[in-house]
């Protein structure tokens, strides 16, 4: 028994280092990390593109793609909890100092969406607040791809893929 469940890890981890499994499941985990699940994407990333550095700009692509479409779950997310806030107390969200700043950057502050802790949130608040959907999208897009390229390249560099 203990032999057939080694031979079945081994068959699942060497299916899921393919290319095509590997990039799904890079297109799932970045998806999953982008909601307010506390999941980090980059080790997946980094993992399949060591494996197989001929993947690197596939990879970058499919992460950006599912954790941005992550981002825009989060933004209409915000969206229906400020409609039901709304609908309930029949109340304006109170100003604070965080959301008035939001509120002048306007679709722009979903460049900073790649950070850690406050990016998921701020995507969240950005629907909120109704920012426009897709220029914040487009701009969650361009901070979460830049995140995964140094990201990424910043690894490849520090620790090589085997000759």
């Amino acid at each position: 028994m203990e032999a057939y469940l080694e031979s079945l890890i081994h068959a699942l981890l060497a299916a899921l280092a393919l290319p095509q499994v590997g990039l799904v499941s890079v297109f799932i985990v970045a998806l999953v990390s982008a909601t307010l699940l506390p999941l980090g994407s980059e080790p997946a990333v980094f993992l399949l593109v060591k494996s197989d550095p001929s993947l690197f700009w596939p990879a970058l692509i499919v992460a950006t793609l599912g954790n941005t479409i992550g981002g825009a779950i989060s933004w209409w997310m915000g969206y229906g909890a400020e409609r039901a806030y709304e609908h309930r107390t029949h109340h304006a969200p109170p100003n604070a100092r965080a959301l008035g700043w939001l509120q002048r950057f306007g679709a722009r502050a979903c460049l900073l969406s790649w950070l850690p802790l406050v990016g998921d949130p701020l995507c969240a608040v950005a629907g909120w607040l109704r920012l426009p959907f897709w220029p914040c999208v487009a701009y969650m897009a361009i901070g979460k791809f830049g995140r995964y390229l140094v990201m990424t390249a910043g690894l490849l560099w520090f620790f090589p893929p085997p000759p």
